[in-house]
């Protein structure tokens, strides 16, 4: 995989604003927060706080993954959401469009995962020093070559639906990563963060916010 960053340059897309909450639906290809160097400093946040000042960070999502992040306008809010996020309360919802034939139609995989230090920023399943790890997974419909696949992280590691899928056997198509061959040969990872649930930091109201699947 190469090393050179072009991020998009689409306009910001805001699905929510107030006081407490940023919703962003955040482009494929483009960092969440900066990397390390200044060739690495174009990422979501940025471009958020750019438009709203005072944006702080809540979660990420993989650079090549796209869809709904989350922003706190509040050292409160942050609080608040980064607490759900720790206790699990954060439902988080993705699609994503894998290799071959997934079945069974739904399940769930339980494998634990730590970095792959040799092959950084790869993650791997271990089960002498891997950190928990659940997510389950239900089929939407069968493609050609390919399944269309939701996906419910149970728990927030590292490329832990990537990991994942290949696991099961099905890699997730265009992940420059963990697929190979035809699998690899897409424009962009087919994964997408489609849905978040989570409390409103002001009162506790349930909300959730959506984005339509890009592929």
């Amino acid at each position: 995989m190469t090393d050179t960053y072009i991020p998009p340059m689409d306009p910001l897309d805001v699905i929510h604003e107030d006081a407490q909450l940023l919703i962003l639906n955040k482009p494929a290809g483009l960092l969440s927060v900066p990397g390390k160097g200044e060739h690495l400093a174009d990422c979501l946040l940025s471009r958020a706080q750019a438009a709203f000042p005072g944006t702080l960070l809540v979660h990420r999502l993989d650079r090549d993954t796209s869809g709904v992040m989350v922003f706190a306008m509040t050292p409160s809010a942050q609080r608040h959401l980064g607490l759900q996020f720790e206790k699990r309360y954060v439902k988080k919802t993705y699609v994503a469009r894998v290799w071959g034939k997934l079945e069974p139609k739904m399940g769930t995989v339980d494998q634990p995962i730590i970095v792959d230090w040799e092959n950084r920023p790869r993650q791997k399943i271990c089960h002498e020093t891997g950190r928990a790890a659940q997510t389950d997974w239900r089929v939407q419909r069968y493609e050609d070559v390919s399944t269309r696949v939701r996906l419910s992280p149970l728990t927030g590691r590292s490329h832990q639906l990537r990991v994942h899928m290949l696991h099961l056997g099905h890699p997730i198509l265009g992940d420059p990563f963990y697929a190979a061959g035809k699998a690899q040969a897409y424009d962009r990872l087919m994964l997408h963060a489609s849905e978040l649930r989570l409390r409103h930091p002001d009162g506790g109201r349930g909300m959730r916010f959506v984005s339509k699947v890009p592929f």
